[in-house]
């Protein structure tokens, strides 16, 4: 790529060449045009306003000595320092945020001894503007951010031995391999505890089973693992996660080794790479129980009952799944082919890898099952769920106006009237 100096030299020789661009008919000034825009990418109503203006004209000022002459910098790198000094103490805001504070809180700093640095440099971080202290502190929020994202993790020894694994690299026709997500029942706000569902599928047949936990520690995760393994119809082969701490610790990374699993990772901040089961965490986890906040013994010990009966079962057994069969580019659209929408328990009865002892319990279970009172059991399950969450925000909202009351009276009663002093 060309820089501007070289654009405006090689525009200057096309104009200045064979006598002159303002001399030539229109079809030769077209000709020209075409030459320098195919060839640097300018736009040609940009190059045509050049011309007109005479922007191109090269006036390059040097030294005696024929090296260029550098523009001083106003604000140095002291004053970009003590610039930065003041941006971490205000909580990093954006340049307009930091100006209206630079010119009346600098005195305050360098009198607290929070910012030590000469006259010179306080006057000019008062007379800074805020396109100014964007564009200096503009490569170090890069680094903030690199730092912030990338550098700090918990164990980056057991990051190293758990390999990173793409949703391309999985074979799709093998069953076994299984990917598991954490999903939280926060609400609005994620302080304290709150319940978690512990979300995994199959990407050969997209079984899926779920298990509701109150905490999310390493050892509560790992019996929530072992709880729905024991669910599953196929025993497995591989797990994958994603980067959070509850699965990418020493106890996981134990527990695959002792159980010969073959434990692998997403890409950091790359949902798509654990695609099969937050697809699942989408229809069979939030379109169910929603995103509300639960955090109580009821509710966690009506979702593990959701979970482990009613449905696991009208998912698994009743609720088709298109797969993706191919995808190809073509120009700029993509081409993909899906194959005839089958449940996970069509897809395992087809398959040639399940013995048929499996396959005969499966359709045991296929045969005692009716979907329409599965579903009158989920959604009186789910009702009941509401019921409880709402009882509990009542009880919540009653809580805290009788301790505003509490404080009211104690409040008036502390008070002391006004015309009893002497």
């Amino acid at each position: 790529m060309m820089d501007m100096n070289s654009r405006n030299q090689y525009l200057y020789s096309l104009i200045c060449n064979n006598g002159g661009y303002h001399l030539k008919s229109k079809k030769q000034k077209s000709k020209i045009l075409d030459q320098y825009c195919q060839n640097t990418g300018q736009n040609r109503k940009y190059i045509i306003r050049k011309i007109r203006n005479g922007n191109y004209i090269v006036q390059e000022r040097k030294r005696k000595n024929g090296k260029q002459r550098k523009r001083k910098s106003f604000y140095d790198r002291h004053v970009v320092s003590a610039l930065i000094r003041c941006w971490e103490i205000f909580d990093y805001p954006c340049g307009q945020r930091l100006e209206s504070l630079l010119s009346n809180e600098i005195d305050r700093l360098r009198k607290d001894k929070e910012l030590i640095c000469f006259d010179i440099i306080a006057e000019k971080l008062k007379k800074i503007t805020a396109r100014t202290i964007d564009e200096k502190l503009k490569p170090h929020k890069e680094k903030e951010k690199l730092k912030r994202f990338y550098n700090y993790k918990n164990n980056p020894l057991l990051y190293q031995k758990i390999p990173v694994k793409l949703s391309i690299d999985w074979n799709r026709a093998e069953i076994g391999n299984i990917q598991i997500d954490l999903v939280e029942h926060c609400g609005q706000s994620n302080y304290g505890e709150y319940l978690h569902t512990l979300s995994t599928t199959d990407i050969a047949t997209g079984w899926w089973e779920g298990s509701a936990q109150l905490t999310r520690s390493l050892q509560t995760t790992i019996n929530s693992i072992k709880k729905v393994r024991g669910r599953y119809p196929i025993s497995w082969s591989a797990i994958h996660t994603d980067n959070d701490s509850a699965f990418i610790n020493w106890q996981l990374h134990y527990y695959t080794q002792k159980e010969k699993l073959e434990f692998s990772r997403s890409r950091p901040y790359h949902k798509n790479d654990n695609c099969f089961v937050e697809q699942k965490n989408s229809t069979h986890v939030r379109r169910c129980v929603g995103h509300y906040r639960y955090d109580s013994e009821q509710e966690l010990n009506l979702l593990n009952s959701l979970y482990a009966n009613e449905l696991r079962l009208f998912k698994n057994f009743f609720q088709p799944v298109i797969k993706l069969i191919s995808k190809e580019r073509i120009g700029g659209h993509i081409k993909r082919k899906y194959d005839k929408p089958k449940t996970p328990y069509q897809r395992m009865i087809e398959d040639s890898n399940i013995d048929e002892k499996t396959k005969e319990k499966l359709k045991r279970v296929y045969e005692s099952l009716n979907p329409a009172q599965l579903k009158r059991d989920i959604d009186s399950k789910l009702k009941l769920l509401k019921k409880i969450y709402d009882a509990k925000q009542q009880h919540s909202k009653v809580e805290k106006i009788n301790n505003s009351k509490i404080n009211t009276v104690t409040f008036l009663n502390c008070t002391t009237d006004p015309i009893s002093v002497t």
